[in-house]
């Protein structure tokens, strides 16, 4: 794998890792107003992004060991 792919990878895993930090956030703060639908929404979204930013760390670790 290229250089420049890594570090598009690295930048795209490090941009939703940013995402998802925000998404807790808001869902901390929903919780706290006991708004559940909203932390519902929020906390499901950052799990799925999290799951996503996991999958571009196992892609460049199979590309790289070969």
């Amino acid at each position: 794998m290229e250089q420049t792919t890594v570090t598009a990878l690295l930048d795209a895993y490090n941009r939703l890792q940013e995402i998802v930090f925000d998404l807790y956030a808001e869902y901390e703060k929903a919780m706290q107003i006991e708004n559940y639908a909203d932390a519902s929404l929020l906390e499901a979204r950052a799990e799925r992004l999290f799951e996503e930013a996991e999958s571009i760390i196992i892609v460049i670790q199979e590309q790289t060991n070969g």
